[in-house]
């Protein structure tokens, strides 16, 4: 299946939001789980040449002066 930009974006978005439901266009995709959206969107990131590696796992980190 070919997948979109859109689409990928409203996972993220239902993800984020604690949402099993999708809706784009004028589609509805309601997933079993979490488990089974994140499956989904690694597989929309490796279609659609997406590389959210690059940016997952990254920490903020601060330094202090130690006043």
């Amino acid at each position: 299946m070919a997948y979109t930009h859109e689409q990928y974006q409203a996972l993220k978005e239902a993800i984020a939001g604690g949402e099993l439901a999708v809706r784009y266009a004028d589609r509805s995709v309601t997933y079993r789980s979490v488990a089974e959206m994140l499956q989904i969107l690694r597989l929309m990131e490796s279609e659609l040449g997406i590389n959210a590696d690059a940016n997952r796992g990254r920490r903020l980190t601060s330094f202090s002066k130690g006043y």
